[in-house]
C-alpha cells in the first residue's frame, strides 16, 4: 500500500505514452492549471525597484494609450527621474517589513493557498493553483511556463479583477496569451469573465460592510464605494468598467436594504491631464463634509481583490486627509475583501462552474 506522499509523487511522474515508441519523448499526466492573476507589485521600495515597475507599468498601452513618440519621452526623461522616489516612498509606508513585500504579494499568497486548499479538496493533484503578476514577479510568463512543466495540459487563467477594463483584465489576458505563443505545445485555455454582479461576491461584500458597521461605535453617515479610475474617454470608446461598477454599487445597495442617501459611487487615482469618471473620490468626501455637513463616513474599494498602494496608501492618507480637512470628522476604511472566507468560497465557486466539462 503506497501513502498519500507516494501517490503524490506517482502522479507526477513522466511516462512514455501508450503505443508510443520506447524512444518518444515522455509526458507528464494531465492536470488542470488554476492560474489568479492580479496587478503587479515591485521588488523593494529603493529607485531603482521602484522605476523598473513603473516603467513596465506605464509603457503598457492598456494602461497608458498616448502615441509613444509622445507618452515615451515624457516618462523616461521626466516622469522616471521623479516618480520612483514619491512612489517608493508610498510603498515603504504600507510595506511589509516582516516578509519584505508588498502587501499586494501577501494578501495574494494568502489567497492563492485558500484557494489551492478548497480546489484540492475537491479535485485532489488533478489541479495545480499558482498566481502571477501582470507587472513584476512572479510573471505570467514564468508561471505559465511552470504550469507546463507540471504537466498542466489545459489552464483556467483568472484576472482578480471584478469588474473588466482594458487597463486591468485585458491587459492580464494580454500577458497570458502571449506566454502561451511562446510554446511549442499550446495548453487548452479558459478566461475567467468579471465577477462584478456574482451573487456570492456581492455577499461577501455586503458581509464585510456589516461587520464593520457593527463594530464602529457610531454608525457612519454614508457609505463611499470607491473605484479605481479611467479616462472618461475609455467609458466612450466602449470600455464597460463604469457600468459594471454602478451595477455593483446598486447590487450592494438592495442587498443591504439600503436607499440612495447612504451609499454613493465614486473613482479614485486620476493620472493625467485627461477628464477621469466622475465623481473623483478625493473631491467627493470633501464636499461631502463641506456641502452636505457628512461628519462620519465609510469608504470600501470593491474593485479591488486585495488591499494594495490604492487602498492602503491613497486611501487611508490621501482620501481621509481630504475629508478631515474639509470638515470631516470619523473616517472608515472598510478593507478589501482579501483572503476572508466568504470571498475566497465566492471566488473557488467562480472557478469551480468554469472548470465545468474540465473537471466534473
Amino acid at each position: 500500500m503506497f501513502d498519500a506522499k507516494s501517490k503524490d509523487a506517482m502522479h507526477d511522474v513522466a511516462v512514455c505514452p501508450v503505443h508510443a515508441p520506447a524512444d518518444h519523448p515522455k509526458v507528464k499526466p494531465g492536470k488542470v492549471g488554476i492560474l489568479l492573476a492580479n496587478l503587479g507589485t515591485p521588488d523593494a521600495t529603493d529607485y531603482w525597484s521602484m522605476r523598473r515597475y513603473l516603467n513596465e507599468f506605464l509603457s503598457d498601452k492598456r494602461v497608458v494609450d498616448y502615441s509613444a513618440w509622445v507618452w515615451q519621452p515624457l516618462l523616461q526623461l521626466i516622469i522616471l527621474t521623479k516618480r520612483p522616489f514619491s512612489s517608493g516612498a508610498a510603498y515603504k509606508s504600507i510595506w511589509n517589513e516582516e516578509a519584505d513585500e508588498s502587501p499586494l504579494l501577501t494578501i495574494t499568497k494568502a489567497q492563492t493557498a485558500a484557494m489551492k486548499e478548497r480546489l484540492h479538496a475537491v479535485y485532489g493533484d488533478d489541479v495545480v493553483v499558482d498566481f502571477c503578476m501582470r507587472y513584476g514577479n512572479p510573471s505570467t510568463k514564468s508561471k505559465v511556463q511552470e504550469m507546463i512543466e507540471a504537466g498542466c495540459q489545459k489552464i483556467l487563467f483568472f484576472p482578480l479583477y471584478p469588474h473588466y477594463a482594458g487597463a486591468t483584465s485585458a491587459t492580464a489576458n494580454d500577458q497570458f496569451f502571449r506566454a502561451l505563443m511562446e510554446e511549442k505545445w499550446q495548453p487548452i485555455a479558459r478566461v475567467v469573465e468579471p465577477y462584478f454582479e456574482d451573487t456570492a461576491y456581492i455577499e461577501a461584500l455586503a458581509q464585510s460592510i456589516e461587520r464593520a458597521y457593527a463594530a464602529a461605535e457610531t454608525k457612519p453617515e454614508i457609505l463611499v464605494c470607491s473605484y479605481h479610475g479611467v479616462p472618461q474617454r475609455y467609458l466612450m470608446e466602449g470600455d464597460p468598467y463604469h457600468c459594471q461598477c454602478q451595477k455593483t454599487t446598486r447590487l450592494l445597495k438592495e442587498r443591504l436594504g439600503w436607499d440612495d442617501t447612504q451609499i454613493v459611487t465614486t473613482f479614485q487615482s486620476r493620472f493625467g491631464p485627461e477628464e477621469w469618471l466622475k465623481p473623483y473620490t478625493v473631491e467627493e468626501v470633501a464636499r461631502l463634509a463641506e456641502e452636505d455637513g457628512k461628519k462620519n463616513i465609510a469608504v470600501c474599494a470593491p474593485a479591488f481583490s486585495a488591499d494594495c498602494i490604492e487602498t492602503l496608501e491613497e486611501i487611508n492618507e490621501e482620501i481621509k486627509e481630504s475629508f478631515e480637512e474639509a470638515g470631516g470628522e470619523e473616517f472608515m476604511y472598510i478593507p478589501c475583501l482579501n483572503d476572508d472566507a466568504a470571498h475566497m468560497d465566492a471566488l473557488t465557486g467562480i472557478v469551480q462552474r468554469n472548470l465545468k466539462g474540465w473537471l466534473d
